[in-house]
């Protein structure tokens, strides 16, 4: 952390000012995002021919954690709230293949704690931890059409999680995760909104179709080095409200921070994020 932000520090003070990036009159509805495609990180798009490097951390703090035993490889089918704790570090990759395309890759490691329910009698340990490599993914996007003054832009996704480490129930993923998701982007005078949805696919012991993550987002960039964003987002009955600040302290660097808060009691109650994202145009 010492390292990233003196790099930020360093580097904010020999650049010259972030490019406003502001789009032609005629185009003013672009005014908060440019001309890039959303990517699955909040608040972030990307273009043509820019590779997208970002390395970050994330934390976890959840009070009421839901898991039954023998999702944990004890015995129990009855449904506890244990306290759970995790720091994971993460770094993502995305590359704009063409003006309608891009690709995405994920990979992080994590440290995780579960402290069981004084509720429960299974012989799952009173304390699990496990650490090691967390969620493998990696995303195709597409966009179908381009935002115009009359009408909003579409996008779809499909997002593959590889199955890893299963004998760590508490950080693998047991059966490969796949989602497919579709999304609009529309901007107005004071902001611009993203909406997306999806369905998944867990695979497994039992595998099947559930709906999968909904998200309602708010971008709006304020000046030419910050941009704010909000959002709504949730998988079926745990939603969290999640906000961010960016700083552009560069036409190619940006810090992003946010935090998420649980809105229902089966989302992670706190999940603090930071990390400083790279945009290489390489065309």
């Amino acid at each position: 952390m010492r390292y990233v932000l003196l790099t930020a520090a360093f580097t904010f003070l020999l650049s010259p000012p972030a490019a406003a990036q502001a789009p032609p009159e005629s185009q003013s509805w672009l005014r908060d995002r440019g001309t890039g495609l959303p990517t699955s990180m909040f608040g972030t798009f990307i273009g043509k021919g820019e590779l997208i490097v970002y390395p970050f951390f994330e934390a976890y703090v959840d009070n009421d954690f839901e898991y039954k035993p023998e999702e944990l490889g004890s015995v129990g089918e009855v449904d506890y709230r244990g306290r759970y704790r995790a720091k994971e570090g993460l770094v993502l990759v995305a590359y704009g293949v063409t003006d309608r395309l891009a690709v995405e890759f994920e990979i992080a490691g994590i440290s995780a704690t579960l402290d069981k329910s004084p509720n429960d009698p299974s012989p799952l340990p009173n304390r699990l931890e496990e650490s090691g490599l967390g969620d493998v993914e990696g995303q195709i996007r597409w966009r179908w059409n381009r935002e115009s003054a009359t009408k909003p832009e579409f996008f779809s996704f499909t997002e593959v999680v590889v199955p890893h480490a299963k004998d760590k129930p508490l950080i693998g993923t047991p059966g490969v995760e796949i989602k497919f998701g579709t999304g609009l982007v529309r901007g107005f005078s004071w902001g611009t909104i993203v909406a997306r949805g999806s369905v998944e696919y867990e695979g497994g012991s039992s595998s099947q179709f559930d709906s999968g993550e909904y998200a309602v987002e708010f971008v709006r960039r304020l000046n030419r080095h910050f941009r704010i964003y909000a959002g709504i987002e949730g998988t079926q009955d745990e939603v969290s409200a999640i906000g961010e600040l960016q700083l552009h302290i560069t036409p190619h660097v940006m810090i992003k921070a946010n935090t998420g808060i649980g809105l229902t009691s089966k989302a992670t109650d706190f999940a603090p994020e930071i990390g400083m994202l790279f945009t290489i145009p390489i065309r």
